[in-house]
């Protein structure tokens, strides 16, 4: 098949998800990676598939799951959904009671098998496997120092940094870890295991989510609560910045590689990747959503017929939104969920018209309407131009557009892959100017003091809340310039 057949944004490469993030019909900000592992379970491999299927809005590029059975590895990854990655077969080869596994997305050009995670190496002490989600903006730099001192890497992928790190240390592996961890800079949260131990480490900051749970007297490891209601686990408590933890044949140990940096869990996991039925920090995300819309509404309230939301993660903000205000929520806007993966041809009036097949606006509830239109967030501008121009082709009178999140101005350092400063509309344009880049009647941002408000039950004695909101106001929580050597966005 031609791949000139296909609309851009729906086929980059050899494969669907093949670079998602760089031509898609939406340029909405892409997702992390997502990461879960089991100590002490004997279906450790069933219990990652359905964890992961959990967490397959995180990563849609590759899978992979690698299990322990105290002597040998047995793993499995490969490109494409959890689904399509793994069956009754692959899961009933991978025997063991110790397992790590990952969703994964990153940039074009990156994406491969050979990047897939769990990444797996042989070294001194024996098998060791590492899964990881988030960025070290560091790792072009100290790439080229083991590159310098010998090391060959056999991937892009910057999780392979920590593996050399960890194989040239004369320490054991534990100690090992902890010198590596701690040369790392930016946000991360890490599942490494060897034949006979699983360490679990968060970065210093918190930057990237990590929560701990239980199945009777297993232990589970997953970057959201969604993962554990899956399986029937309870959530324990969340990792800590700076923590480590070592699970062996004589249990849990609690320990620090590091102390605790300023608290700055991402602020976007709220606003937008997590799934609304996880809970980060004791907030659900549904309720904090909500209370987004409704802070929304009480900042810039706007006159209106009808409040609708940008399928799926501004639903709860719109319903917050309605609430607040008494205008009527309805579903005005309506996400075909099956588009991604076609092999199809589709005709040339859809190849025109792209954005009709993820999104439709539903007339009989639009037209005639005046329209108030709840999004997550604007990235280049041209996603929310033409779901603006989607109301008005079917019949809205108005469209006022309203974000739960201030104004997207800065690159990310910390695994989102966000484009150049210089492509994020809000970097180079007025509250106004975006307005009529979008074609709406009226534009407004949540406040930042609204965001953190809203969000509220993390640390409120912390500064900002405890959140990262460098990409709103260019306060970064770590060193980000390292002479030209630092890195951006995500490739774990």
């Amino acid at each position: 098949m031609s791949h000139e057949l296909i609309p851009e944004g729906l086929w980059t490469g050899d494969y669907y998800n093949e670079g998602t993030g760089q031509s898609d019909i939406f340029d909405t900000l892409k997702e992390e990676c997502g990461v879960f592992g089991v100590f002490g379970h004997p279906d450790a491999a069933s219990l990652s598939y359905y964890g992961l299927h959990a967490l397959q809005h995180r990563g849609e590029e590759s899978a992979g799951i690698c299990v322990a059975d105290g002597e040998n590895f047995n793993y499995h990854r490969d490109m494409g959904l959890v689904k399509e990655v793994f069956d009754k077969d692959k899961l009933e080869s991978l025997q063991g009671d110790m397992s790590i596994g990952h969703v994964r997305y990153s940039t074009s050009g990156d994406s491969r098998l050979t990047n897939a995670q769990p990444l797996v190496f042989k070294y001194r002490e024996g098998n060791l496997a590492i899964a990881t989600n988030g960025n070290i903006v560091n790792e072009p730099k100290l790439r080229r120092e083991l590159e310098m001192e010998g090391s060959i890497f056999q991937t892009t992928s910057d999780t392979e940094v920590i593996a050399h790190l960890i194989a040239r240390s004369p320490k054991d592996f534990v100690e090992a870890a902890k010198d590596a961890l701690q040369r790392l800079v930016g946000g991360f949260a890490f599942l490494l295991m060897t034949n006979d131990k699983l360490l679990v480490a968060s970065d210093p900051n918190g930057l990237r989510p990590l929560t701990m749970g239980r199945l009777g007297d297993a232990y589970i490891f997953t970057s959201e609560t969604c993962a554990l209601e899956v399986i029937g686990a309870e959530a324990i408590r969340d990792v800590a910045p700076g923590e480590l933890l070592v699970l062996d044949q004589n249990g849990l140990r609690e320990e620090r590689y590091t102390e605790p940096g300023r608290k700055a869990l991402c602020a976007m996991e709220y606003i937008y990747f997590s799934r609304p039925d996880s809970d980060l920090n004791g907030s659900n995300l549904h309720s904090a959503r909500k209370r987004m819309g409704s802070v929304m509404a009480l900042e810039s309230f706007v006159d209106a017929d009808v409040v609708t939301g940008v399928p799926d993660s501004s639903i709860s903000a719109a319903i917050g939104y309605a609430e607040q205000t008494g205008i009527p929520y309805e579903l005005g806007l309506i996400k075909n969920k099956y588009t991604g993966r076609t092999f199809i041809q589709p005709s040339q009036e859809l190849r025109e018209q792209g954005v009709k097949m993820k999104l439709s606006a539903v007339r009989r509830v639009v037209e005639g309407k005046r329209v108030v239109m709840i999004d997550d967030s604007i990235v280049r501008g041209t996603t929310s131009r033409r779901i603006v121009n989607l109301l008005r082709e079917a019949g809205a009178t108005e469209v006022h557009v309203r974000i739960t999140s201030p104004p997207f101005k800065n690159p990310c350092f910390y695994g989102i892959d966000t484009p150049d400063r210089r492509e994020l509309i809000a970097s180079e344009k007025s509250v106004e100017e975006i307005c009529r880049e979008i074609n709406a009647d009226s534009l407004s941002f949540l406040s930042p003091d609204g965001l953190i408000s809203a969000i509220g039950g993390y640390d409120e004695h912390s500064h900002k809340g405890g959140l990262c909101m460098a990409c709103f106001d260019n306060d970064y929580p770590t060193p980000i310039d390292f002479n030209g050597e630092e890195k951006m966005g995500c490739s774990c």
